[in-house]
């Protein structure tokens, strides 16, 4: 079976998109990674309306991309934090590369406005493709797509 006799009903690439693919998701996820938890700081940071961002927030928490902690600052209502689940924060090395091609073909003159480096050695830290038998980085030319095991014909 060939890619066009390849059914894309079930892509997962499709379903990521569909859950996270839209501007404003992923704008909170990357301030979520960067800390940001309360919906006042998202709202003013992102620059979204109350409505749109309140949406966002209940689709990735119901996707379990987020979830919700309480908290309660004196004379005020319960609200809601929102922190990176496990699932969330699967995410990084898709944000960290959309960062990486970012930063080469749509930075300012001077440079990327952040960068993300090692705790460790203070180096980059970039996104590499690479496979699971531990050889060099890959190039699109090393690997080929082949119909997996949930592949339906069209």
């Amino acid at each position: 079976m060939t890619w066009l006799e390849t059914s894309t009903e079930n892509c997962t690439v499709q379903r990521t998109l569909d859950l996270i693919g839209e501007k404003w998701s992923l704008l909170v996820l990357r301030d979520a990674m960067n800390g940001v938890r309360r919906f006042d700081d998202f709202r003013r940071h992102v620059g979204l309306s109350e409505a749109v961002l309140a949406d966002r927030l209940r689709k990735l928490v119901a996707a379990g991309v987020l979830d919700t902690v309480p908290y309660r600052e004196a004379g005020r209502r319960t609200r809601h934090e929102y922190r990176l689940t496990r699932k969330g924060w699967d995410l990084w090395p898709v944000m960290i590369a959309l960062k990486q091609w970012g930063d080469r073909y749509t930075a300012d003159a001077e440079g990327p406005p952040l960068e993300v480096r090692h705790r460790e050695c203070g180096e980059t830290v970039e996104t590499v493709v690479v496979c699971s038998g531990d050889h060099e980085p890959l190039t699109p030319r090393d690997a080929y797509t082949r119909p997996g095991a949930a592949a339906h014909a069209v």
